[in-house]
């Protein structure tokens, strides 16, 4: 689920979310505002899926754990070292 796979398209992957959560977490924010910013329409049938909300969460376990992001005073901070 990390990786995408023979089963497991690309923008699917948690790698993947997490990469658009890094692209869109360039300010502190909250869990929730930054679950708003995230795409959930999809209009082209080409584009790439809507995001669902255990894959977004998933993917801030995922950021956490290799230390990409850190939570301070309540808001996500994207961690530049």
């Amino acid at each position: 689920m990390i990786l995408p796979s023979k089963h497991l398209p690309q923008d699917r992957a948690l790698l993947t979310a997490g990469a658009a959560i890094l692209r869109r977490l360039s300010h502190p924010v909250t869990v929730s505002a930054l679950w708003e910013q995230m795409p959930r329409t999809v209009t082209d049938p080409k584009a790439s899926r809507s995001m669902h909300y255990d894959g977004f969460v998933l993917a801030l376990d995922l950021l956490f754990l290799i230390g990409a992001i850190e939570l301070r005073d309540g808001l996500l901070v994207r961690r530049t070292s």
